[in-house]
């Protein structure tokens, strides 16, 4: 028996994947972001989320220990991230620059392999911070981290596994082996076991694609990301005395700190959620300011360099500057909400203000794909082929409805 225990609703975007450590849950998504949850009550640690990659995190991994955190984005960048504190302990970028899709640890955390869209893979010496190997096309990945003989191995099909209905997205096996579990197009999860491929069980309460599943490596736990912006968690009852772990309703959404991110509008919120927001953004220092002025969410939303120095009497022209730079990274990033994936950009899933076609037949941002071109990634950032032509065309009936939606807002 498999039970839901949690369903985490942080992402403001489709979750990319989830990954383990001994106490930690990591997940990312293409909002940009990574969120990392204590898994002994599922709240958020206080330097969650991480946001150093400009682009959507495509992939996670832990070390071993858990010490350290390991990140990859449409930016071309690995970032190593402290799970003490948080902070970038080095950043790796992709020869090339092209997008890193997903990365992988040594079984020692000694090497790093990140495999990028171009079809590369770089392999990095995590201690020396240096680049060990830069290779095109097929690599050996088992070569690469034993470093044993080259003579090549027999690979022999042991199971073929059909218990979805559609292409499946991602695929995981528990720590001990036993066990197989893969999320697919069709919103399924399904769990097999792995050493003679009957279908265990077949999970149902995503809402969309599954792109993400992870094994806990230290307790009976699958979590599984969706398209649907949800990472649930899942309990697999123990197969000897069929007992699951009762689900704990006060995890639905565990981990969001801020009560105001949960509504849409920014109009909506109270003092308290304000002052919530204050805190989250590492602005502890004006919640007394804020307090005593009565700032509340429409109050926040008209806040200008004149009214701080004036009304609130922040005297310092960097938290002034710093405040007003959160408030409209908030704005933009409420303000895409709810906005049709259709007016998103594929690639900075914002909404577009200059959306152009370009030759693979995808709608962008005109400066995201005039960039991404420009950094010599003459492939299609949705398809990977290559791109016949680097002309873009304006998408003006795009821009039209884009702009219809956006004066309802």
């Amino acid at each position: 028996m498999v039970s839901l225990i949690c369903t985490l609703q942080d992402h403001r975007d489709e979750v990319y994947w989830c990954a383990f450590s001994p106490t930690l849950l990591a997940t990312c998504s293409g909002d940009k972001t990574i969120r990392i949850y204590n898994t002994n009550d599922f709240s958020e640690l206080p330097f969650s989320p991480l946001s150093g990659h400009r682009y959507g995190v495509h992939c996670c991994c832990f070390s071993v220990c858990g010490t350290y955190l390991f990140t990859c984005s449409t930016d071309a960048l690995t970032i190593i991230w402290s799970m003490a504190t948080g902070e970038v302990k080095t950043k790796f970028e992709h020869p090339g620059g092209s997008p890193v899709r997903v990365c992988s640890l040594s079984p020692d955390s000694s090497l790093l392999l990140s495999g990028a869209s171009d079809g590369t893979l770089a392999l990095w010496d995590f201690h020396s911070k240096k680049l060990c190997k830069f290779q095109f096309g097929r690599v050996s990945i088992g070569l690469l981290w034993t470093g044993q003989s080259t003579e090549a191995c027999e690979m022999k099909l042991l199971h073929t596994l059909t218990g979805q209905s559609a292409p499946v997205l991602s695929c995981a096996f528990s720590s001990d082996g036993e066990l197989l579990v893969s999320g697919s197009v069709d919103k399924t999860v399904t769990v097999y076991n792995a050493s003679d491929g009957v279908l265990l069980h077949t999970l149902k309460r995503h809402e969309s694609f599954v792109t993400a599943c992870a094994f806990s490596p230290t307790l009976p736990w699958i979590a599984t990301g969706s398209m649907d912006k949800k990472v649930n968690v899942w309990r697999i009852a123990d197969r000897d005395s069929g007992q699951a772990q009762p689900r704990n309703p006060s995890c639905q959404g565990a981990g969001r700190k801020l009560s105001g991110h949960s509504r849409l509008l920014v109009s909506d919120w109270s003092e308290e959620d304000v002052l919530a927001w204050l805190s989250e953004e590492g602005l502890e220092e004006l919640v007394t300011t804020f307090t005593t002025n009565n700032i509340d969410g429409p109050e926040l939303l008209c806040l200008t360099k004149e009214t701080l120095t004036s009304e609130l009497s922040i005297e310092s022209v960097g938290l002034r500057g710093k405040v007003l730079r959160k408030v409209e990274a908030l704005k933009a990033e409420l303000t895409g909400l709810d906005a049709p994936d259709e007016f998103l950009c594929p690639i900075t899933r914002e909404v577009m203000k200059d959306p152009v076609i370009a030759a693979d037949g995808y709608s962008y941002e005109r400066k995201a794909i005039e960039s991404w071109i420009s950094a010599k990634n003459r492939s299609s950032p949705m398809t990977n082929l290559p791109l016949p032509t680097t002309l873009v065309m304006p998408n003006r009936s795009l821009k039209t409805a884009i702009g219809r939606w956006t004066a309802t807002q």
